[in-house]
């Protein structure tokens, strides 16, 4: 929630199975409802304009699992970074049987599952 950066200075980040669990105490981290904002409002500070953020969290139906993770839904996720530009989206859905990963997948796609794996790939304008 305090990344040692300057603003506008990392060109390239991947923050993968991160965000969903901080705030919850679950790795010894203090209780903070927001704290998975926060954490997020920090990669978008540090972020380089026409930098890539690689973002990775649980996609399905919105809920936290209580010191545990979250969940999100594809909205919340677009909402959450409304200010980045989405290059692509892609999902590892609930059931193998779907096709493994799903490059270029949907929102309906994503709201359709449970515990799905949503792969947001955002760029600073």
């Amino acid at each position: 929630m305090n990344l040692p950066f300057e603003s506008n200075s990392v060109e390239s980040i991947s923050c993968m199975h991160t965000v969903e669990h901080i705030g919850l105490g679950r790795y010894g981290d203090s209780f903070d409802y927001d704290g998975d904002l926060k954490a997020i409002s920090e990669l978008k500070r540090v972020l380089a304009k026409g930098g890539n953020l690689l973002f990775v969290v649980p996609i399905g139906q919105p809920k936290i699992v209580f010191n545990a993770h979250r969940i999100y839904s594809y909205d919340q996720i677009s909402s959450y970074f409304a200010d980045l530009e989405l290059l692509n989206f892609s999902l590892i859905p609930d059931n193998p049987a779907e096709g493994g990963l799903i490059n270029g997948a949907t929102k309906e796609m994503s709201d359709a599952q449970a515990y799905g794996c949503g792969c947001f790939w955002f760029s600073k304008k």
